[in-house]
């Protein structure tokens, strides 16, 4: 199996093309993906289409095309949570001047994750093993970085706990959504203020095959936040701001 190229999809719904060579680094991805799920269940979505539409577009629609971010500039970007590798393998493809951390719990990923970035030469991405809401209390991570990225894992607010304390004053934090309703922007805005940020854009788009709907949420570190944020493992699930 090989990925489609569709490049017209990446210009209609991004207004952006990926280079011929990004497009050879995404096939070695999916091919490595392809090879090491026979071993471990790494993701389900492994269908061309599925893996082209799910996997890469989604990830960058998240960050492409923003007039808040500075592209040109050696952004340090922390992927919460990025199972697979995703949204952070292919954004440290098609941005190789930025620095990823890319943070998960599961050892097991994590050590797949750097054979990837073995094979894909991508020399901008370190791992990290652990849960957020250990991992943004240390030093070395703790509001160090531009742009904090995470996808769906719970209510909006809990997101905004994990990815906020990573974030410094003036960063930027990605939620990455499919529905999104007016009780959830409520719910985030009252954390977002304990949390020291604010919701600056809520951006829909219909994804390019499958016309599914999908969110990307945008929230801006405006003041430090208090030190006992994020609350201990499995708090902020169990108990949202």
């Amino acid at each position: 199996m090989q990925l489609p190229t569709f490049n017209d999809i990446w210009q209609d719904s991004l207004q952006w093309q990926p280079t011929q060579e990004q497009l050879e680094q995404w096939e070695k991805l999916y091919q490595e993906i392809i090879l090491i799920n026979r071993q471990i269940n790494l993701t389900r979505i492994t269908e061309p289409n599925d893996f082209l539409e799910k996997h890469l577009w989604d990830s960058l629609a998240g960050v492409i095309g923003l007039d808040f971010l500075k592209y040109e500039d050696s952004l340090k970007v922390v992927d919460i949570g990025t199972g697979a590798g995703f949204p952070g393998l292919p954004i440290s493809i098609i941005f190789p001047h930025w620095q990823l951390a890319l943070l998960d719990s599961t050892r097991k990923k994590i050590n797949v994750i750097k054979l990837f970035l073995e094979a894909l030469k991508l020399n901008n991405s370190q791992t990290f093993i652990g849960r957020a809401e250990d991992i943004g209390h240390i030093p070395e991570h703790r509001e160090q970085y531009d742009l904090g990225l995470i996808r769906a894992v719970g209510e909006p607010s809990v997101c905004a706990e994990y990815v906020l304390p990573f974030l410094k004053v003036g960063g930027i934090g990605v939620l990455y959504r499919g529905n999104w309703q007016k009780e959830e922007e409520i719910n985030l805005n009252n954390a977002l203020k304990q949390l020291g940020g604010k919701l600056i854009l809520v951006k829909q788009f219909e994804t390019p095959l499958t016309k599914s709907i999908r969110h990307f949420i945008y929230v801006e570190k405006i003041t430090n936040i208090p030190e006992y944020f994020p609350r201990p493992v499995g708090i902020p699930k169990q108990n949202p701001l």
